[in-house]
This record gives structure tokens, C-alpha cells and sequence, in this order.
């Protein structure tokens, strides 16, 4: 198996869905289960829920006190991009954004979904289309087994019962949350993740993790005769923070103590601990040199103790400030990513991943999807060469005043280094030069009149754009 390792890690990237591999004396088993990996990599995203950019040490300009070692293996077997974002401060957009490659809003889910009477209060509809899920029915269309492991938050849960099956959306099996239409019971059918209630059976809310990660493994394990893709979507780092009793104990934390600093080291350090047994668990089932991993967060930390899980960067979760929008990024692929690299000029986006990565994986976007997604194939950019997007990348949260409700403007806009955000209806204006305030504490919208005009405009504009509810109102 060394040499079909070498042979895997020498492929061209264009070529490998292609080229024969003959090894003798193999039994046919193991040279079709070799073939199935060397034509096409595993693909595996792992969606960290409210994770802060400083969360991650290798990412860290001022370290938290809990390190993430394993975490920080995989940034250093791959390649790190420091200039990602994320569609949306906030999950079920932001989920929205990586399955179609749109903007979040543009799928008509603007904020967390929730019952009836609040999406429609929220101007979104009640679940994601089924027809927009590009990415894994892209995947499936080009010959993988697909999964998806762990929270979705797309439809489904609360009183919103007519959500379609997760299987609707190009996957083949599905082991998901209470926010689901398809519960797993491990994970809870009746209760939520914070509830401190739990049905028969169901895992420690420390466990979780674990679970979700075993779940991929086995997966992967049984479908080792074709490629997979594998969204592992886990609910760490989401508060309520209610680690094991040794992390407890480990940290000087209380129980039931859900937002507490030292709770929140806990669940960070088993997070940390569970992705190092996911690198492990693909080493053992030697598809560690064949598979993309790729890891990131959905929106940024809450709580963000004044700024320490935001690495000093302003806003948090719910904001479009950085904090709120930029999320570390990494991804691995030995022998085609560069390894120990880090990528801190091209911005990319959620919106990129799907023509990002069914480039990565040599497969065709589905032709429904064309004209439809936003992103750029930033694939070069993740295979080592220095790469710039051709477009700026827009962004927008809260329908009402969202001063009020976020602490941020409702729409920004990221053109180079230069970001400006605004309301909808023009008030508000803020500009930040990011090369040199990444903070964003000076607003420099009065020093460059004409810049802002064209960026206001494009921003206001395309906020007339977004569509809002079309699902039935509740009740009827």
C-alpha cells in the first residue's frame, strides 16, 4: 500500500481521474478499492459551529489559553488562508451559502431558522430549497457517496414539519440534530443541544463530537470502494459550553456554568481532541493521502469575552464586522496542497467552495446551478499559486434597524482591502482600509467621497435585489 500512496500523491490534479493503476499481485478487493481513490479524493468539510478566528492557535496573533494541537497539525500538514469569510454571521445562511454557492440571503434564509411565526417575522422562508443544494448533488452526480454528519439548521425542528428529507438534497445517508427532519436519536429527537434534558440513549452533550466523528469514519470505512463526500457539520463550538466532568475539573469550570470562560476551554480542548481522532481514524483506514479535508467555522464566537476569541477583531456572531465574518480556514490534501503554507492575500468566501471544490475533486457543477451561484473557482489558490478573486464579495444581515439588532450596519462589501458597510437604505457609512486596520477602528469614509459613493450604490443596489418569504404564511 506505500506504493499506491506515492503513486495517489504524484497524480496531476487534472489527469487522476483518468489514469490507470496497475499493481500485481494485489487481490482484486484491494486493487478496486485503490483505483476508486487514486481516480477521485475523498472530500471531507468539518464546519466548526461559532467558531472565533483565535480559537484556532495557528491562527492566533495573541494565543487563547487551551491550544489546539491537532487542529493546528492539520494547518501544518495543509495550507492556511487567512483572508476567509463567511456569506452570513450566522448559521442557517451561512450553511445555505456552502451547499448552492450563493449568497446566503439569496436563497431566502436571512437569519437562524426557528418556528414559523419568526421566520416569517424574519422575511425567510421556513427551509432551504432542495433545488439549490449544488455542491452535494454535484458530488453525487460525479460518482460519490455522500453523508452528512452532524447539525444541519436548513429545516426542520420546532414546528416546522414539512421540511424535506436531508436525503432531498443529494445525500445519500444522514445522521443529524433536532434542528433536522431527520434526527438521529444519538444525538436527540426531542430535545435540543442546550436542553439539559436528553432522550434514552442520547449522547453526553460533551460526547457529541465524538460521536459525529465515528459516524464519518464508519461511513468513509464502509464506502471505501468509491469516493466520498462528507459534510461533518458538529454543534461545538456553540454555546451552552458543558464539557466532561474531567474538563471540568481540568480547568476550574463549574457545572452548568454554560457560558463561563473556563467551560468554554473544555469543550475546546475535546473539540481539538475529536479532530485529531478523525486525522488519526483516516490514517488507520489509509485514506489519509487521499482525502481533502478542509475546515472552517460558520460565523464568529458568542461569547467573545471582549474580543479574546476574536483575536481583537471587532463584532462577534450576528455582526458583519470582521469578527462576526472571518473564520479561519484550512485545508489538507497531501502531495497536491502545499503543506505548512499560509495564503494571507486571496479572499475567498463560502460562495467559492462549490466551484472551488468540485474543481479540486476534477467533477462537473450540476447544470441547474449555472447562473445561479456567486463564487469563483479559487482552486489554484488552494493548490499553492498566488491567486486573486476577479470580484468583490457582498454580504447582508437584518432586515429591520441593524444597529439595533447587530451593532453592525445591515451590508458590506469587501473590494480589495478596502471594506465598506452600510444600511439599506444608506445611512450609516463606514470604511475600513483592512491592510492596516483589521480592527476596523478608524472609519475612513470621509477621506475617500468617491470610493464610497460607487461602493454604496453597488451595495444598496443589489439589497433591493434579496428576495424575502415566499413559503405560505403560518397558519395557512
Amino acid at each position: 500500500m506505500g506504493i499506491l500512496k506515492s503513486l495517489v500523491a504524484c497524480l496531476p490534479l487534472m489527469a487522476a481521474a483518468s489514469m490507470p493503476l496497475a499493481v500485481q499481485n494485489a487481490d482484486a478487493q484491494t486493487t478496486a478499492s485503490a483505483t476508486s481513490r487514486a481516480g477521485k479524493p475523498n472530500v471531507v468539510m468539518i464546519y466548526t459551529d461559532d467558531m472565533g478566528y483565535a480559537d484556532i492557535s495557528s491562527f492566533a496573533k495573541n494565543k487563547l489559553k487551551v491550544a489546539t494541537p491537532n487542529i493546528d497539525r492539520l494547518a501544518n500538514e495543509g495550507l492556511k488562508m487567512t483572508e476567509f469569510y463567511v456569506s452570513v454571521p450566522i448559521c442557517s445562511p451561512s450553511r445555505a451559502s456552502v451547499l448552492s454557492g450563493m449568497n446566503g440571503p439569496e436563497t431566502q434564509i436571512t437569519t437562524f431558522l426557528q418556528a414559523r411565526a419568526g421566520n416569517a417575522r424574519a422575511g425567510q422562508n421556513d427551509f432551504l430549497d432542495p433545488a439549490l443544494a449544488f455542491l452535494p448533488k454535484s458530488f453525487k452526480q460525479g460518482g460519490y457517496a455522500t453523508a452528512h454528519v452532524g447539525k444541519w439548521h436548513l429545516g426542520g425542528g420546532r414546528d416546522v414539519d414539512n421540511a424535506p428529507s436531508i436525503g432531498k438534497y443529494g445525500y445519500d445517508e444522514f445522521y443529524s440534530t433536532w434542528e433536522s427532519p431527520d434526527r438521529d436519536p444519538k444525538l436527540g429527537t426531542k430535545f435540543a443541544p442546550w436542553d439539559k434534558d436528553k432522550d434514552p440513549g442520547q449522547v453526553e452533550r460533551w460526547d457529541r463530537t465524538r460521536y459525529m466523528v465515528d459516524k464519518t469514519l464508519d461511513f468513509m470505512k464502509r464506502n471505501d470502494g468509491k469516493p466520498c463526500f462528507v459534510t461533518l457539520w458538529p454543534d461545538d463550538l456553540h454555546s451552552p459550553f458543558r464539557p466532561s466532568p474531567e474538563m471540568i475539573k481540568k480547568h476550574g469550570g463549574k457545572p452548568n456554568d454554560d457560558r463561563s470562560l473556563e467551560n468554554f476551554y473544555g469543550v475546546l480542548e475535546e473539540y481539538d481532541r475529536q479532530i485529531g481522532r478523525l486525522l488519526d481514524g483516516l490514517q488507520a483506514q489509509d485514506m489519509e493521502d487521499n482525502t481533502i479535508i478542509f475546515f472552517t467555522g460558520d460565523n464568529g464566537p458568542n461569547p467573545d469575552y471582549d474580543g479574546l476569541r476574536t483575536d481583537g477583531m471587532r463584532g462577534k456572531k450576528g455582526t458583519l464586522y470582521e469578527g462576526g465574518i472571518r473564520e479561519p480556514f484550512i485545508i489538507r490534501w497531501p502531495g497536491h496542497v502545499p503543506a505548512g503554507k499560509e495564503n494571507n492575500s486571496t479572499v475567498m468566501c463560502t460562495i467559492d467552495l462549490l466551484p472551488t471544490l468540485t474543481a479540486l475533486a476534477g467533477i462537473d457543477v450540476v447544470p441547474e446551478a449555472a447562473g445561479k451561484f456567486d463564487g469563483e473557482d479559487l482552486s489554484k489558490a488552494l493548490l499553492g499559486q498566488a491567486v486573486k478573486r476577479t470580484k468583490p464579495v457582498m454580504f447582508a444581515f437584518g432586515r429591520g434597524r441593524a444597529d439595533k439588532q447587530t451593532g453592525s450596519p445591515q451590508l458590506a462589501i469587501r473590494d480589495g482591502n478596502m471594506k465598506l458597510l452600510v444600511n439599506r437604505d444608506g445611512s450609516r457609512v463606514e470604511l475600513y482600509n483592512l491592510a492596516t486596520d483589521r480592527n476596523e477602528k478608524t472609519n475612513i469614509a470621509s477621506q475617500h467621497a468617491g470610493l464610497v459613493e460607487t461602493l454604496k450604490k453597488q451595495l444598496v443596489d443589489w439589497g433591493r435585489t434579496l428576495p424575502g418569504r415566499t413559503h405560505p404564511a403560518p397558519g395557512k
